[in-house]
């Protein structure tokens, strides 16, 4: 029985040393997204995130030991979301502009992305530049680029109104009024709006690198710790090919 005992007391000892000196698991990556935009994030029909986004984030998750948790909320809230700390980063195809840059850090570019303007499938818009959208009811998704674009570039220097900038939460929301003749044309980034176009019956009236600011990258919080580990991942993914690979899955330019 003394024996038994001992046995017992050693086998326990030792589990509790071989626990102390296992590596503490890390915690989960949280990441904030906005599922809206095929084929970089969106949810399929059972509510699984999918996309060139999601696939990308997951396979960081892996490679620095991190299980990925997906947050979806609306893009222009993304940053914010950032900063105070309620995900630990964001990836939206979003783009790493010096604006972006005053209030989060950014890893290392993933893709680099042209834009599209999206109209309808029976339209007679005819655009030669970006800014010849002036003459249009434009639709832009708020708080991206493309939003900033045309207020910069084309209503501040009066070359069209700020009543014919319609701007929504979710960018298919703005195709469907593309799609019903709401407005004439929308602008986002050109993988999405091929794939729209393709989902919903719509055309590409011109492709441009004129409204692209920055390469995509992921949205971290000043001074996250999390950058290291995430640039490491990305740079490894790059040399493997795991990027392109995953390019090439999506069709994404």
């Amino acid at each position: 029985m003394k024996r038994w005992i001992l046995v017992v007391i050693v086998a326990v000892v030792a589990g509790m040393l071989l626990g102390a000196c296992a590596p503490a698991a890390k915690p989960a990556l949280k990441v904030g997204t906005s599922a809206d935009y095929p084929p970089y994030e969106s949810k399929d029909d059972q509510g699984n995130y999918v996309g060139f986004d999601m696939d990308l984030v997951r396979e960081v998750g892996k490679r620095t030991g991190r299980d990925v948790q997906i947050v979806d909320m609306g893009f222009d809230g993304l940053i914010a979301a950032v900063q105070e700390g309620k995900v630990d980063a964001v990836i939206a195809a979003m783009q790493a502009t010096d604006a972006r840059k005053e209030k989060v850090d950014f890893s290392a570019p993933y893709h680099f992305v042209q834009d599209a303007f999206l109209v309808s499938g029976n339209s007679n818009v005819k655009l030669n530049s970006a800014k010849d959208a002036a003459a249009y009811k434009v639709g832009v998704q708020t708080g991206t680029i493309q939003e900033k674009w045309i207020v910069d570039n084309l209503v501040k220097p009066g070359l069209m109104k700020d009543e014919n900038v319609f701007r929504y939460e979710r960018a298919d929301n703005g195709a469907l009024d593309v799609q019903a003749g709401r407005i004439d044309t929308l602008l986002i980034i050109s993988d999405a709006a091929e794939k729209l176009a393709k989902d919903m019956g719509l055309k590409v009236a011109l492709t441009t690198k004129e409204t692209v600011s920055a390469g995509q990258a992921i949205a971290l919080q000043k001074g996250s710790a999390l950058k290291a580990e995430i640039d490491k991942a990305l740079a490894d993914m790059q040399t493997d090919g795991t990027i392109e690979k995953l390019q090439k899955q999506y069709d994404i330019q």
